[in-house]
Order: structure tokens, then sequence, then C-alpha cells
């Protein structure tokens, strides 16, 4: 038996297009991208989370000489949410990164451990949530759910 998946995904020429709360979120998590402790890699990512309650947490890598002790920018942030309001919901995830590990023009995508982060969150709260990835150009990819991310996550087949 075969079968297909697909994934729905927006994409933006600059997350300028954005509408003014995702705009305001993304802003945000290049705040957070600008605090990333990053000196081993020089790659610097942020991550913000709006919430249910209108809060906005926000995150970034925090790297280790002890590799891999390290986390990345939207597990800290996630892990924050779940930590402080376990009860609240995330609407919208926004990722954005600065450094030579990527082109400019392309888009990141988070690490399978960060997928399997984001798809957890959205099976707790049992609610997709948005993400918004932005590439160092300002190219904007907007997916609608984290399954769209990792279709075949850990326990789901």
């Amino acid at each position: 038996m075969m079968k297909e998946f697909s994934f729905q995904y927006t994409m933006l020429n600059s997350y300028t297009e954005l509408g003014a709360e995702d705009l305001n979120l993304v802003e945000r998590a290049f705040n957070a991208c600008s605090k990333a402790y990053a000196p081993y890699s020089k790659f610097h990512v942020g991550a913000s989370v709006l919430l249910a309650n209108g809060e906005i947490v926000e995150g970034n890598n925090q790297e280790n000489i002890a590799y891999p002790s390290g986390l990345c920018a939207e597990r800290v942030a996630l892990f924050w949410v779940g930590a402080n309001f376990p009860d609240t919901k995330v609407r919208t995830l926004a990722i954005v990164a600065k450094g030579d590990l990527l082109p400019v023009d392309q888009i990141l995508s988070p690490c399978g451990g960060c997928r399997q982060v984001m798809l957890e969150t959205e099976l707790r709260q049992v609610v997709p949530y948005r993400i918004i990835i932005v590439s160092q150009n300002n190219r904007t990819m907007i997916f609608n759910s984290a399954k769209d991310l990792l279709p075949f996550s850990f326990g789901s087949m």
C-alpha cells in the first residue's frame, strides 16, 4: 500500500508583508537572536512565541563548550512556555537566524529535535499553531501546523 503526504506553507518575499501582530513577533525573534550565546558556531538563532493570552516569550540558542549541552532557540522558548504557562496555548512561533552557516537566501530548517518538541507542544495543547521562519534576506515561510514540518514524528506511525 502506497501512502502519500502533503504539507502546506505560504512563501513571502519578506516578513514585512506580514500583518502587525506577526510583524511584531518576528521583530521580537530578531531581538532574541541578537542576545544568543553562540561563541562557537557564530550562528545566532532567535525564537518568539505568541501565546493565546497575548504574552510573547523569547528564546535564543545557548551554546556550551561541552557539546551537545547547548540548546536551540526553539526549545529554549517552548520549554520556558511549558514551564511557566503550562495551560496557555501557543498561537504562533517565529524563528530567525543570522550567521555564516547558511546562505542568506536559505530558509533555516529547524533541527529534528526542535521539530519533535514543536510537534509535542502542538499535541499537548490539541490545537495546531502557526510557525513563521524568516531567512537572513527576509524571505519568509509560514506553516499552519508543526505536523507540516515533521510528518513522520516519533510515536506517530
